[in-house]
């Protein structure tokens, strides 16, 4: 990760590919706050999952997201963020023709305490 104050892009961020075709960057990884960078393929989704402490906003990029979000579904286009507060089952899906790009926005660690429902 490039040092503290410097540009960082996907280009210069620790990557990682999730669900296999999936990819993320990570643009800033502190204790209280978290940045990754997602693109997600079309017709693709994450697991549906919750966060005990963590608040996160899911800000996109590019494309068209539908987030499930407690028992509501939201339709999130580029421009866009939705709220998801620490507690609510939440799920980010591509359900459209096009690569979806978005921003996670975390107030700690996502994965220190996420759990996975499905």
């Amino acid at each position: 990760m490039p040092e503290r104050g410097r540009p960082i892009s996907k280009l210069t961020a620790d990557s990682f590919v999730w669900r296999e075709v999936c990819e993320g960057w990570t643009l800033l990884d502190a204790p209280s706050l978290h940045v990754i960078q997602e693109r997600m393929p079309p017709q693709t989704y994450e697991l549906r999952h919750e966060h005990q402490q963590t608040h996160q906003l899911y800000f996109v990029l590019e494309g068209n997201a539908t987030v499930e979000h407690a028992d509501d579904r939201i339709e999130v286009q580029a421009g866009q963020a939705v709220d998801i507060r620490a507690g609510i089952p939440h799920k980010m899906r591509n359900d459209s023709q096009a690569d979806l790009e978005f921003l996670v926005i975390s107030s700690q660690r996502p994965r220190e305490d996420r759990r996975d429902l499905e």
